[in-house]
């Protein structure tokens, strides 16, 4: 077996660069050679999908607080092994997380946890000098976290790039690796939940090999895989137990380009499990495979309002399965589907599944964003009351009042404090705004493949 070497990529704060600068470093790395396996800090589903298309590997989240720091290094350690390095790219800036006076959930604490060494790219645009500032206020702000390099990005050309080189050196431990300069060809397209996926072109090939060349000219990969750090020994986490092979199930897992948020921990739980899973597309099928349940994550359903609503054949498949009590989960766009209408960013409306009775909106734009813990108050196909797990929120569109005869059987408690009731109980349907990750409590994962396979666990 290998013994991959490890990286951290942080930003100084969102914006700065940092997702285009781990591209580009995925990208150039595997151009020399070598196998790259990526993963993600934080709750994000299209980052990930950028890694996969470059390094052909799946990329994986590390988030200290929904799963723990077991989780985190076992999953370095299962899908790096065969690697020669591994990056992680962190989440907004390098201490943000769950909260302002711990770096639970945050970039510096994943990175510590594998003491990794970390590079903190700096957007350069407008300062000089001043960067050295930032750059020892990061060095000193925790002094446990191994902060390596300094990538400069958006240097404005090499007379700005040299100053920036010698003011950081002559304050900073940090070496200076490298000063990208401004352009505009390499930018990744955005909108209201983040970047354009990768699965509609958000990368192509000519940007892919126009980003490489930049960071070849631009940073001094030799002296970066210098610093980099050996991944420590193994760490195994808890396997999920698997049911008795007469149990197994299949689960239809709702995947196109409105639905494509999934964490691959959460398909591999289920895996694990006892589940097949097949995929289906709620925009172009007109049947639903033969399965057991049905798996909804989130997406944009809001860009594909007409299509989906279109596709009546599918909306009334899906309807009946339901309808039969077969179990579904569905989060975030898979209950803005499951919902009576979806009005879309231009304000048409267009008819849903009609399980939910109450209409999702998008206007006005009300962004919900931060990390839940959730608690079951009953049954569901989740589990039994008393359950817990983690998982955000992150969604712009709002959910009509819903009838108060639909059960809750979530409670909700956000960072602050702040609890409410939420997870709408229809049949043998669970629907919700959060993304739940599976990997804090795997049980959960084990609960629906049992409810899938018309069982009940203790």
């Amino acid at each position: 077996m290998k013994s991959p070497r490890l990286l951290v990529i942080a930003g100084v704060a969102s914006g700065v660069g940092k997702t285009t600068v781990t591209l580009g470093l995925l990208e150039a790395f595997r151009h020399r050679g070598l196998t790259v396996q990526a993963f993600k800090v934080g709750p994000d589903f299209i980052d990930p999908g950028f890694h996969e298309l470059v390094t052909g590997r799946g990329s994986y989240n590390l988030d200290g607080w929904m799963c723990g720091r077991d989780h985190v290094l076992a999953t370095v350690s299962r899908y790096a092994g065969d690697a020669d390095l591994a990056v992680v790219e962190g989440v907004m800036g390098c201490f943000d997380g769950l909260d302002a006076t711990s770096d639970e959930g945050s970039t510096a604490q994943v990175a510590k946890w594998l003491g990794a060494p970390v590079v903190l790219v700096v957007d350069a645009r407008a300062q000089a000098r001043s960067a050295a500032a930032v750059v020892l206020g990061f060095e000193r702000f925790d002094p446990e976290l191994n902060l390596a390099a300094v990538i400069a990005n958006r240097v404005g050309g090499e007379t700005h790039a040299h100053g920036l080189r010698e003011a950081i050196s002559a304050r900073c431990r940090a070496t200076v690796v490298g000063a990208i300069t401004r352009d505009e060809g390499v930018a990744l397209a955005e909108r209201h939940l983040g970047l354009v996926t990768a699965g509609e072109g958000g990368l192509s090939a000519e940007k892919r090999k126009r980003l490489a060349d930049l960071i070849e000219r631009s940073v001094d990969l030799d002296g970066l895989l210098k610093l980099t750090a050996p991944l420590h020994a193994p760490i195994t986490a808890g396997s999920t137990k698997a049911l008795p092979r007469s149990s197994r199930v299949r689960i239809g897992v709702a995947h196109d380009a409105a639905f494509c948020f999934y964490y691959r921990d959460n398909l591999a739980l289920l895996e694990a499990a006892g589940a097949e899973l097949v995929y289906w597309s709620p925009l172009s099928d007109t049947a639903l495979p033969s399965v057991d349940g049905l798996y909804l994550g989130g997406g944009y359903p809001e860009l594909h309002g007409a299509a989906l609503g279109a596709n009546k054949t599918m909306l009334e498949t899906v309807r009946a399965f339901a309808g039969a009590g077969r179990p579904i989960y569905a989060e975030c766009g898979g209950l803005m589907y499951l919902a009576d209408a979806l009005e879309d960013l231009d304000g048409a409306t267009h008819a849903m599944v009609g399980l939910l009775p109450a209409a999702v909106r998008m206007r006005p734009r009300r962004l919900s964003l931060g990390y839940t813990e959730v608690t079951l108050q009953g049954d569901s196909p989740l589990g039994g009351a008393g359950t817990a797990a983690r998982g955000h929120e992150f969604h712009y569109s709002s959910l009509d009042p819903v009838p108060a005869s639909i059960p809750r059987v979530y409670r909700l408690r956000r960072r602050r404090g702040e609890e409410r009731d939420e997870g709408y109980r229809i049949g043998n349907a669970l629907l919700s705004y959060v993304h739940l990750h599976f990997a804090s409590n795997p049980e959960v994962a084990r609960h629906f493949v049992a409810a899938c396979a018309g069982e009940r666990l203790a």
